[in-house]
């Protein structure tokens, strides 16, 4: 039974372009699993886009001489271009400074202001003084007042898991300049998370044995110490407050992660508009059988497990304070919150300043997105802290994409083409050519069970398995050898074909642009694997920008489907290009290449 899957993808932030190691925890998996949902049947809605508010926007802004939307225009486009190049399948992937993400965000805040769970509250406020301008928490680190870690951040300790204050840190420091930051009297609206304590842990225990382990114990540890959480900040830029009295200043802003997260709701109503159907995002958020996933890097686990739910609840008005949904009605809450761990690269912490990093794009001109996308699924960080390095990229595409699946595809094919100049006619089968068949029809459900839980590891590994038993059969079969017999090597090259064929299902998700081309030299017609593409678009206000879409329901289907005899075959052009040791060298040394002035 068709079920609709909402994929909510972690929204870059728009202050530069995104490295391999961002793309890694929100980008491969969200899309791997968005393709594997599509061809078991699901309907699915993957969203996103790019954040553009907040301090970090006009910090940035302020180096390069521009406005922050010029900036925030320049990185839209610039992200949604890598992300483009990658493949990643977004039904919509939008921005934050649109009037539809404002009308959705505003509509939130005063849905929770309605309920009580929004109240105005004079705390003390970190500001630069050599700007006045307001320091968000996170651009703000110490030493946590809890555990004594130094290099806790003012909004949490990544040490303990508490949530801080950046007033309480001992020894606060800017993390844009260094300097002390000067804490002031300012008034904000603050979002009651201790009203939601009882209601998240019901919730949060509901998920024991779905969630990955890591993610439910941090969240379930934060419930002993939630406190009322600022959502407004003193700056210019950003959603304004929808209130009389505070939507006119030009001091105060929704704060930006309060926004973001409603980004996922509001991307899924610009959606529905730019379909046709202005309803139709809510067969995803309000339809009980629907499922929503959430995919980002761990350091953003809070924000979905904690502060987003208690958003939702607050505005279905199921908090302890009560209250009635808003005019959007009751909406759901995340199904999973599914975080990877941290990338790092040769053994450093990724870091744009010290050039410790490869943007996507730099990466895309010199390697193939399927070589990347297989390199994150195989050896990302999954489940644990995973060093990129380039000894081990070149490693795995030269010993398993091109040596392993490169190979089986290419002499199968060649063998093929050659010799009868299309798909040949199975004769009698032996053991051999059953055993295989019936282990690549076998590996369907079990890489879809790991799939269908996001677990991109043991479903690829076991995805390539079924090729390198058919490179083994190969091998032990030795149809090259087999002249007086040509029937024989005829059923030999139909079972080559056919496990290539399904490999290439297999592999879809992983590799949506290698396995269109294999299904192009099977002799397939049409598309195989819809790709994403990038459109230009108006928005209420008359401004035009990208946004990233595409039509996925092409032929690809989650199942073996037989070959068919007869079908003409070409000789392959080579699947993937081996690439010379000497990359290694090369890269470390620009890796090591210190930054330029």
């Amino acid at each position: 039974m068709s079920q609709h899957i909402l994929t909510a993808v972690a929204w870059p932030y728009a202050n530069g372009p995104r490295h391999i190691g961002h793309v890694s925890g929100f980008g491969v998996p969200s899309d791997v699993f968005s393709r594997y949902q599509r061809m078991a049947g699901n309907k699915v809605l993957m969203v996103s886009g790019t954040d553009e508010h907040g301090t970090p926007i006009l910090v940035q802004a302020d180096k390069e001489g521009v406005s922050p939307r010029e900036l925030a225009d320049r990185y839209n486009r610039v992200i949604a271009e890598d992300l483009t190049a990658l493949g990643l399948s977004y039904d919509l992937f939008t921005r934050t400074t649109t009037s539809n993400h404002y009308a959705v965000a505003q509509e939130i805040f005063k849905g929770l202001y309605a309920n009580g769970y929004v109240f105005p509250k004079t705390t003390m406020g970190a500001v630069s003084p050599t700007t006045g301008r307001t320091l968000p928490d996170r651009y703000i680190e110490g030493t946590c007042p809890i555990c004594g870690y130094d290099g806790a951040r003012g909004d949490q300790c990544d040490n303990c898991g508490n949530q801080l204050d950046p007033i309480d840190l001992i020894n606060p420091r800017s993390k844009v300049n260094g300097e002390k930051p000067k804490f002031i009297e300012t008034e904000h609206f603050m979002l009651d998370l201790p009203a939601f304590t009882e209601a998240l842990g019901t919730w949060l225990q509901s998920k024991q044995g779905e969630w990955r382990p890591n993610v439910l114990k941090f969240s379930l540890n934060l419930l002993g110490d939630l406190q009322p959480r600022a959502i407004s900040r003193d700056l210019d830029w950003g959603v304004p407050i929808p209130l009389d009295g505070w939507s006119d200043r030009g001091d105060k802003r929704l704060y930006v992660w309060f926004d973001a997260v409603i980004g996922y709701l509001s991307a899924s109503v610009e959606w529905a508009r730019r379909s046709g159907d202005p309803d139709a995002w809510r067969q995803w958020w309000q339809n009980p059988d629907a499922r929503g996933y959430y995919f980002m890097g761990k350091d953003n686990i809070v924000f979905h497990s904690e502060i987003w739910p208690a958003m939702l609840l607050g505005y279905n008005g199921e908090g302890a304070r009560g209250g009635t949904p808003g005019s959007l009605g009751k909406l759901a809450l995340p199904s999973e919150v599914v975080s990877s761990e941290f990338l790092t690269m040769e053994g450093r912490k990724f870091s744009s300043s010290r050039q410790v990093v490869i943007y996507v794009r730099d990466f895309l001109e010199r390697y193939d997105a399927d070589a990347l996308r297989y390199y994150i699924a195989v050896a990302g960080p999954e489940n644990q802290d995973t060093d990129f390095t380039w000894s081990e990229f070149v490693n795995r595409n030269n010993g398993e994409l091109v040596a392993a699946w490169g190979n089986l595809v290419n002499r199968s094919i060649s063998m093929a083409a050659k010799n009868f100049g299309a798909v040949p006619e199975a004769g009698e089968l032996t053991d051999a050519d059953r055993v295989l068949l019936e282990r690549s029809r076998a590996a369907f459900p079990a890489v879809g069970a790991e799939l269908g839980r996001s677990r991109l590891k043991n479903a690829v590994t076991e995805a390539f398995d079924v090729v390198r038993d058919a490179n083994r059969y190969l091998a032990e079969q030795e149809p090259w050898k087999l002249k007086d017999d040509p029937e024989r090597v005829k059923s030999i090259l139909h079972v080559a074909l056919q496990v290539v064929d399904d490999a290439k299902t297999l592999l879809t998700p992983f590799l949506p642009g290698s396995s269109n081309k294999v299904h192009a030299m099977l002799g397939g017609e049409g598309v195989w694997s819809g790709m994403p593409q990038i459109r230009e678009v108006d928005d209420e206000d008359g401004r035009h920008y990208p946004v990233i879409t595409g039509e996925y329901d092409g032929a690809a289907t989650w199942e073996s489907k037989p070959i068919r005899a007869g079908v003409p075959l070409a000789p392959p052009t080579p699947l993937f290009a081996k690439l010379d040791p000497k990359v290694v060298d090369e890269e470390l040394a620009r890796l090591d290449t210190p930054p330029s002035e």
